[in-house]
């Protein structure tokens, strides 16, 4: 039974509209967030100082949030710098290499390799390894820098990265906002991520055959120069084999153990998180002898510099989120209208009982606003919204909202997380040395399509 709507309601709606609004135009919504915060608290607690605090309050309560997705994220990073620096990550990945004989088998081998980096250490680290080794491989047998750049978007910061099954970064932000377990998100987005990955990677590798055959885009060896050289190893070829071995196999026995104790969530987070900090000791301990100790700090440092760069932005917002759900009530306490399930649920109750919804009206809702969340070319800072329109719209067509916080994530990340936008696309457009709007142009037309086919898959599965 829904509560009648109060003033704080239809403020709390306000600042939903202003924040897509901000983003629509491509400005900042750290500073909105913040203002959204401050005014909620200023009504709740009818004190100056209670609306400051709040704000403070509301970071506090995201960050611990969100500081297990953080700490995970900045671990695999301090892993990856270890594992390049030593070669392993050449190492892991220069068999590969010999499956590479023609264009189209160059396009599918890179993409797939791709992927399966990312799953385990985000697309970031994985660009400029695959960019080192498979790059030289695949223009020397006819695919075009481009086309490489587009395999490495679509498959690492497009399929990987919307559905992120293993590290679950993205899974957390938007069942966090959305109130759902992060299992039942990451399993309504499977069907989903599947349909998306097949449609973009179908079409893309359509359009990037019929160019080549057309010579509209030809293979250039120059490009090479643009690749810079592996640093020199630090530990023998013998040790760089066997760590090559050794390290895939922990992440596979992870994965086992998480299918044999159904791990989920968080323990399957620091099931990870755990098997990457201990890999990062023992390599920096074998491949750094005296200075392994300092060394281990080191790396670590850098992933965590890398982490709150990536969460920086996602903090504010996600904070004002919070506050949608079990939030409000850590932030400013049980300050809410009598009766109230959440402002979000109120709000998801009250247009179920006043606008005529159907799955269509709510797939393509949820495909625009994550749509729109990645403008701003993070693809996770508006994720969070997309978990809280999600479940509004979930209540408002009785439905779960797992579906639909899955599809706004997916289209999400699919926009901003790397493929769309000029400037996301940037680090695997220097890495093949191309124009990151000519990447950008070439990915548009089968993300779009992808979209467009996911949005109707979804309808179905409402």
């Amino acid at each position: 039974m829904s509560v009648e709507l109060s003033l704080l309601h239809w403020v709390y709606a306000f600042f939903v509209a202003a924040i897509i609004a901000f983003m629509v135009m491509r400005k900042d919504t750290s500073f909105i967030c913040i203002l959204g915060i401050a005014v909620l608290g200023l009504m709740a607690t009818g004190t100056v100082s209670g609306a400051i605090s709040g704000i403070f309050n509301g970071f506090a309560y995201a960050i611990v949030e969100l500081l297990g997705t953080i700490l995970i994220i900045s671990i695999i990073v301090a892993m990856s710098k270890v594992l390049s620096e030593t070669g392993i990550n050449g190492v892991m990945i220069a068999p590969f290499a010999k499956l590479i004989r023609t264009p189209a088998l160059a396009y599918w081998v890179i993409g797939i390799v791709m992927m399966v980096i990312s799953w385990f250490f985000w697309p970031s680290p994985a660009v400029p390894l695959i960019g080192a080794i498979l790059l030289p491989v695949a223009i020397k047998v006819g695919l075009p820098a481009l086309g490489v750049a587009v395999a490495m978007n679509l498959f690492g910061h497009g399929i990987a990265l919307s559905g992120d099954f293993i590290i679950q970064g993205a899974p957390k932000l938007t069942s966090s906002a959305a109130g759902l377990p992060v299992g039942e998100v990451i399993s309504a987005s499977i069907p989903l991520v599947i349909v998306m990955g097949l449609v973009t990677t179908t079409v893309a590798f359509y359009l990037l055959m019929r160019d080549i055959k057309a010579k509209k885009l030809v293979a250039k060896e120059e490009v090479l120069e643009t690749i810079k050289e592996n640093a020199p190893s630090l530990i023998s070829r013998r040790a760089q084999v066997i760590l090559a071995v050794v390290v895939p196999i922990l992440f596979l026995l992870d994965l086992v153990v998480m299918l044999t104790l159904k791990l989920q969530g968080g323990d399957a987070t620091a099931l990870v998180g755990g098997t990457a900090v201990f890999i990062l000791v023992l390599i920096s301990l074998l491949a750094h002898k005296k200075k392994g100790l300092e060394k281990i700090t080191s790396y670590l440092i850098e992933g965590f510099q890398f982490g709150f760069r990536i969460f920086g932005p996602v903090i504010p917002i996600a904070a004002f989120f919070y506050l949608g759900d079990a939030g409000f009530l850590s932030i400013f306490g049980d300050l809410l209208p009598a009766g109230s399930q959440g402002l979000v649920n109120d709000l998801g109750f009250a247009l179920a009982q006043t606008v005529p919804l159907n799955s269509i009206v709510g797939a393509i809702t949820l495909t625009l606003v994550g749509a729109i969340t990645g403008l701003d070319g993070s693809g996770f800072s508006g994720i969070s919204l997309a978990g809280s329109v999600g479940k509004v719209f979930g209540i408002a067509l009785n439905a779960s909202p797992a579906t639909l916080t899955a599809l706004g994530q997916i289209a999400a990340i699919w926009v901003g997380g790397g493929t769309l936008i000029p400037w996301a696309v940037i680090p695997a457009a220097a890495i093949c040395g191309v124009d990151p709007f000519e990447l950008a142009r070439k990915n548009l037309v089968p993300v779009v399509i992808g979209l467009a086919v996911t949005t109707v898959f979804a309808m179905f599965l409402i």
